[in-house]
């Protein structure tokens, strides 16, 4: 399934060059978090099995861009792409980007989510499960490490995007 197939026939002006330039502005700070991660993590990836080679898009409803993730040790893949011409993926996870956050860090119940509609998942479920279950075994916050790795910024970050969440979810709850 592909993601431009899903893609809403509205757009807003611009809003192709404003993804492609936002993909091309966080690309090196991808590549370095997934190099990482699999460096000190990796039976993250050994979890996976079979599904190391599945192609995940991951699709922050917010973002102007996706990310498309191959767990594949050896040929690893984690990019932004314009949601246009985003790949091929055997599976698809959609919501908000501070819910996904709250997901890798197990920190959300993504059963509640999903059937709660602000989470869509698509495409092969056993790899998307098998994700959620590798990460749920993995020891510590996935999140604060990687915002350690860009030191008091990238902390202060994580910081005030979980803030936001927090915020948000009341705000939610108050409606």
């Amino acid at each position: 399934m592909s993601i431009s197939s899903e893609t809403p026939a509205w757009r807003r002006p611009g809003e192709g060059v404003v993804a492609r330039l936002s993909c091309l502005a966080v690309q090196p700070i991808l590549t370095r978090i997934v190099r990482q991660i699999a460096v000190r993590h990796p039976s993250l990836f050994a979890r996976l099995g079979a599904h190391q080679a599945t192609d995940f898009l991951i699709d922050p409803q917010e973002l102007p861009f996706a990310l498309h993730l191959r767990p594949d040790p050896n040929a690893l893949v984690l990019r932004a792409v314009p949601r246009d011409a985003a790949p091929r993926a055997g599976a698809t996870i959609r919501g908000r980007f501070l819910l996904l956050l709250e997901l890798i860090d197990a920190e959300q119940d993504g059963d509640a989510a999903f059937f709660s509609r602000d989470l869509e998942v698509s495409g092969d479920t056993e790899a998307v499960v098998r994700l959620r279950n590798a990460l749920d075994d993995m020891d510590g916050s996935l999140a604060e490490e990687t915002a350690a790795m860009f030191g008091r910024p990238g902390r202060a970050i994580l910081a005030r995007l979980r803030r936001s969440y927090l915020d948000d979810m009341r705000e939610r709850d108050n409606t």
